[in-house]
């Protein structure tokens, strides 16, 4: 297949390196040095997002924020242009952004003649290596079935969950749990570390208990062994949470939790760490009780 890939950066690239592995012609555009990995294969550069659509039947974008994606599609030179005239295509949001602008995108998307797929995921750098990621899916059936042997190059848990934004309304809700996960094990070895028990072990007993979890597993190691390199960075889960909290105000729900862990990630980010793994979430806690988990 003529497949196109907008973004390539700790995600998109190896993302779209399984998609150029498996055989699919790949045209390609992206902010910055093209990543050495694309490079060395067959995928052709693109100097536009629209010309990125001008070639491919389904294109894939994977870009950080919401005006990041309203840029590639509507800015100039962008997915829109390459749309005028062309036969149906698949335009596919893997980017995690706002539930109610992807609506308004898929809208815009759909009055050009494509059919618009919004496909957020979980899993990080290393699920997107793996091809691993769990991918959430909002679209039609028809498009998602005609994308999901390629979705299947990149992830293992793929659902389609709804219409245009459901996609993206499940992405907050998955980054609301992470959050809060985050916050509660970070806690929890933080106690553990003051009153004055070993962290490892108290995590070690943890991980054969109800208390288990894929955060305490992965994410408490991180805090233990003070290894913060991104992963995904604080600043980019500051940005799903403020999602979350600008959705619940619209729906009049009330967030408190998610509310307290996006405090945390902010005191963070007025430290200086923005750019560590979401697990230093930890070291808000540190800051506030004078105390670290453990020492590097």
């Amino acid at each position: 297949m003529k497949i196109g890939f907008i973004g390539l950066g700790i995600m998109g690239a190896p993302m779209a390196l399984h998609l150029v592995n498996d055989g699919h012609q790949l045209f390609v555009n992206t902010v910055g040095k093209l990543p050495e990995s694309i490079a060395a294969t067959a995928a052709t550069v693109c100097a536009s997002a629209e010309e990125v659509t001008r070639h491919a039947d389904i294109v894939f974008i994977m870009v950080p924020d919401t005006p990041d994606v309203e840029a590639v599609l509507f800015g100039a030179g962008g997915v829109a242009a390459g749309l005028l005239g062309a036969a149906r295509k698949i335009i596919v949001d893997m980017s995690s952004i706002s539930p109610i602008a992807t609506k308004a995108f898929a809208q815009k998307i759909n009055a050009l003649g494509a059919d618009y797929i919004d496909a957020p995921v979980s899993g990080g750098e290393v699920g997107a290596k793996a091809a691993s990621l769990t991918i959430m899916c909002g679209g039609t059936e028809q498009a998602f079935e005609t994308v999901r042997p390629l979705f299947e190059k990149m992830g293992k848990n793929i659902t389609l969950v709804g219409g245009n934004g459901d996609g993206q309304t499940t992405k907050v809700a998955n980054q609301i749990i992470v959050a809060l996960n985050i916050a509660a094990v970070g806690e929890a070895l933080l106690f553990a570390s003051k009153a004055g028990a070993d962290p490892a072990k108290v995590r070690q007993a943890l991980m054969g208990g109800f208390a288990s979890s894929r955060i305490l597993e992965v994410h408490g190691e991180r805090m233990i062994k003070r290894t913060f390199n991104p992963g995904f960075r604080i600043r980019l889960h500051q940005k799903d949470l403020n999602l979350a909290l600008q959705g619940a105000r619209e729906l009049g729900v009330c967030l408190p939790q998610t509310a307290g862990a996006a405090q945390l990630m902010q005191a963070c980010a007025a430290n200086g760490m923005a750019e560590l793994d979401h697990s230093a979430l930890v070291k808000a806690l540190e800051l506030m009780a004078n105390h670290e988990v453990a020492k590097a």
